[in-house]
């Protein structure tokens, strides 16, 4: 199940058996200034993985803030959750709204550059 608004996504999965995956997490998101990088968004994922508790936070600049997913892959697997069941951005649709907005909040447009250091 997964739920969107903007500024937060809440995403939850129950494990169907005693070998699968269970989770409850949110990402909460806003524009943020970062006295090196400039402008961004600054990310917390908090909740349970695993029935564990986990928060983190990290920070995108303006030109990588489309990469969230990412990070949030990283974070989940760091956490507990198996490679196998590590793409919890499978749930596109939620994915996208929160694209979009990320895009809409930081005024992204198709084009713009992206700094060489940040691919490295």
């Amino acid at each position: 199940m997964a739920t969107f608004e903007p500024g937060h996504l809440h995403i939850e999965r129950h494990a169907l058996n005693k070998d699968d995956v269970s989770y409850n997490i949110c990402i909460d998101y806003e524009v943020a200034q970062d006295p090196k990088e400039g402008k961004g968004m600054q990310f917390k994922m908090h909740g349970s993985i695993q029935g564990k508790d986990m928060s983190e936070t990290f920070f995108l600049p303006k030109d990588m803030a489309y990469n969230f997913a990412s990070n949030v892959t990283k974070i989940a697997e760091k956490h507990g959750i198996p490679k196998t069941h590590s793409n919890i951005g499978s749930i596109h649709k939620h994915y996208d709204a929160m694209f979009e907005d990320v895009r809409v909040q930081l005024n992204m447009k198709s084009g713009d550059p992206v700094k060489p250091e940040h691919l490295e």
